[in-house]
């Protein structure tokens, strides 16, 4: 697959093979989104849990 001269950085960078598409990437971007959602969650919750004597 030829990827356009501006995309060719980007897909190189993300390592994704001409032969496997976009699924490597949709990968990655699930983890990432995953991981800032629990980071997000554990930083936003993590005030309720505090006690105020």
């Amino acid at each position: 697959m030829e990827y356009p001269p501006a995309a060719a950085w980007f897909a190189e960078a993300a390592g994704a093979a001409p032969h496997e598409g976009s699924g490597y990437l949709l990968r990655v971007i699930l983890i990432v989104m995953l991981v800032g959602c629990v980071l997000t969650a554990w930083f936003l919750l993590r005030g309720y849990s505090r006690k105020d004597d």
